[in-house]
């Protein structure tokens, strides 16, 4: 049940034979959760083509219109990114990301990989709302790989590390806050700082972007978060 509790995310993905790759990717190492997100044309006969053996994980996919409603209930949420960024999340090679991600699964977590769009990858925003980022390695002189190769690799090392008995108890599971709860935190915590007026407002998305990350690293708990909504509530000087 460790893979089934692992769904791949496919932000705005712009060519439909890609998604039917990315399909096949899967099945041919037993992920079957395929969510995406705005995609330019879906279903299509080219994303069925592609997907050749797959499109029973083709036509189960979720289509979603925002990053926010694919991740909501998970609480590792993995974004693939090639590009170095500042103040950047924890980042994983494909192997780290998958015992990370076997290990949260087998406890009964949701976990989400995360791909952006084909042509520039997750903006900043979008990662902001993942916990770890996953940099695949690549050779210095040609570090191009197209997304179902991405996709590819990612499946291949979470089949892998599926085979692997984890040393890990139920008991030792943390009960992380899940992507919809993390939100509507950020959303209070931007409202009382708002009240206080602690955020300049041509600085409001760089203060936002640190804080966001500063908890995003942390992983707060479901009883450490309302611990939080707590201070917030103090904060602003009144019951909400």
């Amino acid at each position: 049940m460790t893979l089934k509790n692992i769904r791949i995310v496919l932000v705005e993905p712009w060519h439909p034979g890609n998604i039917g790759a990315v399909a096949r990717a899967m099945k041919a190492m037993d992920l079957s959760q395929l969510y995406l997100v705005k995609p330019k044309e879906f279903p299509a006969f080219e994303a069925e083509r592609r997907a050749v053996g797959a499109v029973d994980t083709l036509n189960n996919a979720v289509v979603v219109g925002t990053l926010e409603e694919a991740v909501g209930e998970c609480t590792l949420i993995i974004g693939g990114s090639a590009r170095a960024r500042t103040w950047s999340h924890p980042v994983l090679g494909p192997r780290e990301a998958a015992v990370k991600a076997i290990e949260e699964a087998g406890q009964g977590a949701q976990v989400a990989v995360v791909f952006g769009t084909e042509r520039t990858g997750l903006t900043n925003q979008e990662l902001d709302q993942c916990t770890h980022n996953l940099r695949i390695p690549t050779s210095a002189e040609f570090s191009s790989l197209n997304l179902a190769s991405c996709v590819q690799i990612v499946c291949y090392e979470f089949f892998m590390a599926s085979l692997t008995d984890s040393p890990f108890t139920p008991e030792e599971h943390a009960d992380y806050a899940n992507g919809s709860e993390l939100e509507y935190f950020y959303k209070h915590m931007e409202e009382a700082l708002d009240q206080r007026g602690f955020i300049p407002q041509d600085k409001r998305e760089s203060t936002m972007q640190k804080l966001r990350r500063f908890f995003g690293r942390a992983r707060p708990e479901r009883g450490e978060l309302k611990l939080l909504h707590s201070l917030i509530r103090l904060i602003k000087g009144k019951q909400t």
